[in-house]
């Protein structure tokens, strides 16, 4: 069970199975950020107005969409494009809406937006999993939070998996590692879970996405949560980093991670153990 107090910034992918249990979890996450105080948007891939009429019908939320602190939105409404989205324009897109919402007296900004039609092709995948990481990146300053829903039933896991593992929180079991930005104060992005052989590819994919910059000559890596990773992920680190010019930190890791990096002398990754 995902709860609110598991994650850091509540950036959720969801992926599901018919659109009845899309709208379950939309309004169970929605009702949350109503009782935050926050502003509260649903975006869905057709017409808005039926989606809003049954709303109306729905506990908490037929007074808060006279009102506008709930809106139902299209997603040509609230993307900036539907065919492969511009990362860095989207996520101004909601940094806008977030502070007209806090101007307007809300505690914040909270989506949960069905982006199946968005991800449909490698193109689309790759654009939006770099918009993923950026929304992760904004929230460090950002009142906005999200729920990305996918349709798995005409996405595959495959495809979902490529978008899972850069939220911080997912309802993909068998997904066995995540990587997401974090307060700067902590480093740039958090590790956490499993790496091994089944989830290299991805892995490599994924820290591509990314796209860390170093901070004084060091990309420095959350990994508390890291539970185990082998000496390829390692390797592929240390070259990510030398790419780079830089040194990785993988920091609060397990001992044996420590023990592991030293045995394999890897020039550009540092390994600081945690106490």
């Amino acid at each position: 069970m995902l709860t609110e107090q598991s994650s850091p910034y509540w950036h959720l992918c969801w992926a599901y199975d018919g659109s009845t249990e899309f709208m379950t979890h939309a309004v169970e996450f929605l009702r949350a950020g109503l009782a935050a105080g926050e502003r509260v948007w649903f975006v869905v891939p057709g017409a808005a107005e039926p989606v809003r009429d049954q709303l109306l019908g729905v506990r908490d939320f037929a007074d808060a969409l006279r009102t506008g602190a709930a809106q139902v939105h299209c997603l040509a409404g609230a993307y900036t494009s539907t065919a492969v989205i511009d990362p860095a324009s989207q996520v101004a897109a909601y940094r806008s809406a977030t502070r007209d919402a806090v101007t307007d007296g809300y505690t914040g900004l909270r989506v949960a937006a069905d982006a199946t039609e968005l991800v449909r092709t490698p193109t689309q995948r790759d654009a939006f999993a770099r918009y993923e990481q950026q929304v992760n990146e904004m929230m460090r300053t950002e009142a906005f939070r999200a729920m990305c829903a996918y349709d798995r039933t005409q996405l595959g896991e495959p495809a979902i998996a490529e978008l899972a593992c850069l939220h911080p929180e997912h309802n993909l079991g068998h997904q066995q590692f995540r990587l997401y930005a974090v307060p700067m104060r902590q480093g740039q992005v958090a590790l956490a879970g499993e790496l091994d052989p089944s989830n290299h590819a991805l892995f490599r994919t994924a820290l591509d996405r990314a796209e860390l910059h170093p901070v004084d000559d060091e990309l420095v890596l959350e990994a508390d949560e890291l539970r185990f990773l082998d000496h390829r992920a390692l390797i592929h680190l240390n070259e990510y980093a030398r790419d780079r010019h830089a040194t990785v930190v993988l920091r609060a890791a397990r001992s044996g991670v420590a023990r592991l990096a030293a045995l394999l002398d890897l020039p550009a990754l540092r390994v600081e153990a945690a106490r």
